[in-house]
């Protein structure tokens, strides 16, 4: 009789039936590790969008699963998914993707043109899918900065990406891959202050998923400290033997040199010229041309205020009337003045300077 005993691997799998439904090849140990990358993306997503779109963002927590590819589609509601596809630098290049179903993406993308995600087209327009598109790959930057952290401070970068919508009944989100392939993934519930809530889906190939998971693992095990190098044996300074007590010591002689020449020191006199530290040679290079332009004023604006400019829009400046405008050199602010009309031309009459010093440091001289 031959004696049949599982080992420990094949127990845990057994007992836990792997990180989502049917089971899988991912251990418990892998599926907890990659549950700290789900958290890293939600918290990535509530900062990120309640940035864009100036709202409180909260999300219900993650759901795990590993499920074949063919089978992500059904998990999209309402008939198409938005699919933000990225190629994972220093990961050795690995494919994931971020989904979303249609409406969470017009939501999204409302919210980044400073709508309210209240009245969303029926379909998803170029201009709302650039919009969405923007909106996730800013999400997907602040999330790989905090997934290097994980990594021991490995660099991360997101190349390749590009977005899409698909109808989700007969899609899969690796095409290079079968349909029965296993992926790895997770469920963020999205819940935007005043918006119906949606869900963001983040995807990977499982073989992909298990290597992250290694390399996480690998990068948070304790590091074995080396032993100290035992010191060198000193070696022993010959000591003089102390003299007796009360004893006077007799100290040899000190050399004579030459006698040393003692001034006391001068500083340079403060003030003077403002053109003082400036370069010797700048003749050299007075005849070549620099860029002025005359600043009226900045402001601030979202998208969908921008879009919303038209013939006879007002838009208010940071100047109050009456304030001297600015003048810049290749973007620098070299003096302040205020506007005349010089032959039908607009021109500026030069009211403050700032220092010939000053001047030469912002031409980058």
């Amino acid at each position: 009789m031959v004696d049949e005993f599982l080992n420990q691997d094949e127990i845990d799998a057994l007992l836990s039936g792997g990180p989502g439904e049917g089971g899988g090849s991912l251990k418990p140990e892998d599926a907890t590790v990659l549950g700290e990358v789900c958290g890293i993306i939600a918290t990535a997503a509530s900062n990120v969008i309640g940035m864009l779109a100036g709202r409180d963002v909260t999300t219900d927590g993650t759901e795990q699963f590993e499920i074949p590819q063919s089978e992500m589609g059904s998990r999209i509601d309402g008939g198409k998914a938005f699919s933000y596809t990225m190629i994972l630098n220093g990961l050795d290049s690995s494919p994931a993707r971020l989904l979303t179903s249609e409406r969470g993406a017009l939501a999204l993308a409302d919210l980044m043109m400073g709508g309210d995600a209240k009245e969303l087209p029926t379909e998803a327009n170029d201009l709302y899918l650039s919009a969405a598109q923007e909106g996730l790959s800013q999400l997907v930057g602040s999330a790989l900065t905090s997934l290097s952290g994980l990594l021991g401070g490995a660099r991360l970068s997101a190349d390749s990406s590009a977005s899409s919508l698909e109808d989700s009944s007969a899609w899969i989100p690796f095409a290079d891959l079968a349909g029965d392939s296993p992926i790895w993934g997770g469920r963020i519930n999205l819940n935007v202050d005043g918006v119906e809530p949606f869900p963001l889906y983040v995807t990977m190939p499982v073989s992909n998923a298990l290597m992250l998971a290694a390399k996480i693992k690998e990068a948070m095990a304790p590091k074995e400290e080396p032993a100290p190098a035992s010191a060198p044996a000193s070696r022993p300074q010959p000591q003089s033997a102390p003299a007796a007590s009360g004893a006077p010591v007799s100290l040899p002689p000190r050399p004579q040199g030459p006698p040393v020449d003692v001034k006391p020191v001068e500083f340079a006199q403060l003030g003077g010229s403002d053109f003082a530290g400036s370069p010797g040679n700048l003749d050299l290079i007075v005849d070549i041309p620099v860029r002025i332009t005359v600043e009226l004023g900045r402001t601030r604006k979202t998208i969908g205020e921008v879009l919303a400019l038209g013939p006879g829009s007002v838009v208010e400046l940071n100047k109050m009337a009456g304030e001297p405008v600015d003048v810049l050199v290749n973007g620098k602010l070299i003096a302040r003045g205020e506007v005349v009309v010089i032959d039908e031309s607009f021109g500026i009459r030069v009211t403050e300077v700032v220092s010939k010093a000053e001047r030469i440091r912002s031409m980058g001289v």
